[in-house]
């Protein structure tokens, strides 16, 4: 009979590039070897704490909490014994991150009691031997340190790091040590990849390992039961400060109230009882400091947009946190708060993307250094990350790693690298040899796997006691301090997360606005303009004319926007949240209900709560009223199955919620053909939905949007551009410019800004579009304009504006003194620039620390004749990215003029025929279909219009390898239309031929001389 005995030392794959076995693995490993308790003692963090910790509560299994603390090439083994030592650890290990000083012997004697210490170092048990709860870490070699233990007087305890669960996982330590040092496999130091001794052992393996001391096993045995096996975590965490009871909610009230007329002019009975009713929920549950926290960060910028479920309260709307009228536009707070829900309300608030960091500074400094933490992104690999990492650690050189990861998407998963290879159409013509079949093998093997911490897009936590009473913190790369969870764990652990998110279209309206006051003296206030009963802003949205604006011009949204044929906001609310991936099935039943199809609702408790969209589900709240209508489940279990929806690593909970779904609606009588129906329609929102509210709140955004687009196209563009767009690249842009009529003008140095800039019927590009010119200088011309006014000529430029050569000659070639001289006399303004340039390093000059341009060398210059229009465009292209006098169609037109084809502003007229049209690729999207065949839906454009082709799997597999050109395509197929949206259903498609002036032009950069695909 073997001894009692518990694992200790586990170390799961949250010990970054140091572990190999998930957590949930090692627990099942565990539970079916019989323990009734585990130590996975990760390395320097708890950054999968929250996750192990449910999933060993599912199993059953008791966690011992701790972690293996590591610096300066030595380690200990430290468990918590109470809440009070988990919480010591989470301040050593953020010490061990932050502190320079960070000595790890001072650190480990300066632990309080409740902290047990497991010591497999003869150095360090000699230095603690007199702490309490220090214990010697007894393994299988590990006789003569028992031996030197019993001499210390230190008690023994059976622990030693188990990293594997399978004999062939050394070889997976063997490539995470290589990544993580950036060496091949061969130079991976052996201590760094322990044997087969880590293997989890049984207890009788255990006992049969360690006969020579069987006391150690019994001690493990007792130190696992008198761990934490609970750190307190779960509880709301609220991150206000200290106030008597009931201030925080009489405060709130007060500050609401004065905010009414502001809102609504005058205090109603309607205004009274909503927010009477909000406030009895806000009040008892202590949620009035998350408001008021709220207020205070959204007061910190003129341009927000509060969104997710916070927008279905008034008191958001009161506070100014969120802009939609939830009484106007029927956003019932239930679905942000209500009686029986116990986690702390979803407050997001966008900010301008160049304001963001700002405001995330002030709250870091504002609420007290230690008390404010970001929330982190786990990094793990994804298909290209896991191929091109172990490709590295083999030897293989970048340019033959980049020829195989090049080709692969973004999104897939690293268990696919093999047969996505082997499969996928893009990779038909390639020749892959000995290592790469192993290489795409070993890919699957990191899945899962997290790499490293990045920071949040703006998740911020407030904790009043410090941060690191909760959770260790370290500092990422940017220098901000980060928690060591990221968002679904933050949030189950209790802490109030606020996100502090960066908007690219609240740029873009802010600083449209600010042109049309500054050009037009048409001043328009941000939060007091409501364009949503403005004819040509639905009129714009109902014909699909969206690119530019805010969430609303992806190609499949303004597909949906022409099919419905509506502006309206409420139908642009439903339009936002229906367009996610999984839904695609029923949009086109939607849009066939809308236009009048009839409908029968999926079950007659829905008819109601689904009339708005015509029977079917678009929102979060619709699957939780669903759960409760059609399963019987509570408003908290409701909740729970909207939320599980949107969390990573719920796989297994999503299907015990489909599990008791059909049991509870089953048991209620309900057909299961009817309940298998709904099911399929909730899976359709697993990892990517939104409630109501927030769909209310981007669309008001969209709408604000559109209004500049429609009355202001020309200030609107600009501020795109100049934002840096949104889903196109920048030659996007610049065509729409183009379609709105608009006169696209190059920089010029006396009327170019900085930005680009626009209005009436022009826009002209910034300095900032000149790719190479260094910042010091763009700002060096802009500081110089203000002080002393235009430049006179070049002279007095470059007398006026000392620079580096190089920087005057990106200006010469980018055209902005073509408005001084003309462009004909650039080749003249070289030789002048090396002229002034010309005995720059004489040492009178050098040491009288004179401008470069202060000398004039005597002499004529040559007259040289002027650049041909091939080597205009050429410098257009290499010093703006792409051509902006002209559309690249055009140095095509005389071998265009020779093809029959189609205008794609015409495609509309030839429905149902086949018919051959010129597109320019703009962006594309893979996806894959029930069976799983790539596809891809195309935009292209021509000089007429934008139109929109689908590549099926049989058009997508011939022709996808040339999907990536800048070059002029030739498409051909059918013409289709579906509800008045019209796309090309491709059969064939070929490059047109060869045309040398132009490709002097475009391939001076290769691709990225246009900006094809940008944005898919």
């Amino acid at each position: 009979m073997s001894l009692a005995f518990c694992p200790l030392w586990a170390r799961s794959s949250f010990s970054l590039l140091t572990g190999v076995a998930p957590p949930e693995a090692l627990l099942a490993a565990a539970k079916a070897a019989g323990y009734r308790r585990l130590g996975i003692l990760d390395v320097n963090g708890f950054y999968g704490l929250i996750w192990t910790l449910q999933e060993a509560r599912e199993l059953g299994i008791e966690l011992v909490i701790g972690a293996e603390l590591r610096h300066g090439g030595r380690r200990a083994a430290a468990i918590a014994l109470s809440v009070a030592g988990y919480q010591a650890l989470c301040r050593a290990i953020t010490a061990l991150h932050r502190d320079p000083a960070f000595d790890l012997v001072s650190t480990l004697r300066a632990l309080p009691p409740d902290v047990a210490l497991l010591l497999d170092e003869a150095a360090l048990l000699e230095a603690l031997r007199d702490r309490p709860e220090t214990y010697a870490a007894i393994g299988p070699a590990g006789f003569s340190f028992y031996q030197r233990a019993k001499k210390l007087g230190v008690p023994a305890v059976a622990a030693w790091p188990q990293l594997y669960l399978h004999p062939e996982q050394p070889r997976v330590m063997r490539l995470l040590r290589a990544i993580a040092n950036n060496t091949t496999l061969a130079r991976v130091p052996e201590n760094e990849v322990p044997g087969l001794e880590a293997l989890l052992p049984s207890s009788r393996e255990a006992a049969e390992k360690l006969a020579f001391c069987p006391e150690a096993l019994e001690a493990a045995e007792r130190l696992a039961a008198r761990a934490c096996h609970d750190p307190g975590l779960g509880a709301t965490i609220f991150p206000g400060r200290a106030r008597r009871p009931g201030e925080a909610a009489e405060l709130l009230r007060a500050r609401c109230l004065a905010r009414v007329p502001w809102r609504y002019g005058r205090l109603t009975d309607e205004i009274r009882r909503r927010l009477d009713y909000e406030m009895a929920i806000i009040e008892p549950k202590g949620f009035a400091e998350v408001f008021l926290l709220a207020e205070q960060i959204a007061r910190r910028a003129t341009l927000t947009c509060g969104r997710g479920s916070a927008a279905a309260s008034i008191v958001s709307y009161l506070l100014g946190i969120t802009h939609v009228d939830p009484l106007r536009h029927d956003l019932f707070f239930d679905r942000f708060l209500n009686p029986g829900r116990e986690d702390p309300p979803d407050i997001d608030i966008d900010f301008a993307w160049d304001e963001r960091d700002e405001v995330i500074h002030w709250v870091l400094e504002h609420f007290g250094v230690g008390r404010v933490a970001m929330v982190a992104s786990q990094i793990g690999f994804r298909s290209a990350a896991a191929v091109r990492e172990i490709a590295k650690v083999y030897g293989l050189p970048d340019e033959e790693i980049g020829r195989v990861t090049g080709r692969m998407s973004g999104y897939w998963l690293p268990r696919d690298a093999a047969r996505v290879v082997r499969e996928h159409p893009l990779f038909k013509d390639l020749r892959l040899e000995d290592p790469w079949p192993e290489i795409l093998g070993l890919a699957a093997l990191l899945e899962g796997h997290p790499r490293y911490l990045s920071v949040h897009p703006g998740g911020v936590v407030i904790v009043p006691g410090g941060v690191d009473s909760v959770v260790p913190v370290q500092d990422a790369p940017k220098g901000v301090p980060i928690i060591q969870w990221e968002k679904d764990q933050a949030e189950d652990a209790g802490l109030v997360k606020m996100d502090i998110l960066g908007n690219r279209s609240l740029a873009v309206i802010r600083d449209a606005l600010a042109s049309i006051a500054r050009r037009e003296n048409v001043h328009l206030s941000y939060a007091s303009f409501n364009p949503l009963d403005d004819p040509a802003t639905k009129d714009l949205l109902a014909r699909g004319d969206s690119v530019g604006v805010f969430y609303v011009e992806s190609p499949a949204m303004r597909q949906l926007q022409i099919k419905c044929g509506t502006g309206e906001y409420e139908r642009l609310v439903v339009h936002s949240s229906i367009i996610r991936p999984a839904a695609n099935e029923y949009i086109d039943e939607y849009v066939r209900r809308l236009r009048g199809g009839r409908w029968e609702p999926l079950h007659p408790a829905l008819e109601a709560q689904l009339a708005e969209t015509f029977g079917i589900m678009v929102y979060q709240e619709d699957v939780a009223k669903a759960g409760m209508t059609i399963a019987g489940f509570d408003a908290a279990k409701a909740d729970g199955l909207r939320k599980v929806m949107s969390k990573k690593r719920s796989g297994k909970k999503f299907e015990d919620y489909r599990r008791d779904f059909f049991a509870g609606a089953l048991a209620r009588g309900e057909d299961p053909a009817v309940v298998e129906k709904i099911w399929r329609m909730i899976e359709s929102f697993a990892g990517y939905s939104f409630c109501k509210p927030h769909s209310a709140s981007y669309a008001l955004v969209s709408f604000k949007s559109a209004h500049l687009k429609a009355h202001y196209p020309a200030a609107f563009i600009a501020a795109v551009i100049s934002n840096q767009g949104g889903y196109y690249g920048t030659f996007a842009y610049v065509s729409e410019a183009r379609r709105l009529g608009l006169r696209v003008l190059g920089p010029d140095i006396n009327e170019s800004e900085r930005e680009w800039i626009g209005q009436g019927d022009w826009v002209r590009a910034g300095l900032m579009q000149l790719r190479e010119l260094p910042a010091k200088a763009l700002e060096r011309i802009l500081a110089e304009r203000r002080r002393g006014g235009p430049f006179a000529d070049f002279a007095a430029f470059v007398t006026r504006c000392p620079l580096d050569p190089a920087a005057v000659r990106i200006l010469i070639r980018g055209g902005c003194f073509d408005g001084l001289h003309t462009l004909e006399k650039r080749p003249r303004l070289m030789w002048e620039l090396a002229r002034y340039a010309h005995g720059r390093e004489a040492p009178a000059r050098r040491q009288a620390n004179l401008s470069l341009f202060a000398e004039k060398p005597a002499g004529p210059l040559p007259t040289p004749p002027p650049y041909d229009e091939v080597d205009v465009l050429r410098q257009e292209v290499e010093t703006l990215g792409f051509l902006a006098s002209r559309h690249p169609l055009d140095l095509y037109r005389t071998e265009l003029s020779h093809l029959k084809h189609v205008p794609a502003a015409e495609l509309s007229r030839h429905v149902g025929r086949t018919v051959t049209v010129v597109g320019w690729l703009v962006t594309g999207k893979t996806v894959a279909t029930k069976k799983g065949e790539p596809m891809e839906f195309v935009s292209f454009e021509d000089t007429t219009a934008l139109y929109e082709t689908t590549f099926f799997p049989k058009a997508y597999a011939k022709f996808c390898h040339l999907l990536t050109r800048t070059r002029p395509y030739l498409l051909t197929g059918r013409v289709e239309e579906s509800f008045g949206a019209v796309s090309l259903n491709v059969q064939w498609v070929r490059l047109l031929g060869d045309a040398p002036p132009a490709e002097r032009v475009l391939a001076t950069r290769g691709r990225a001389s246009l900006p094809v695909g940008e944005g898919g």
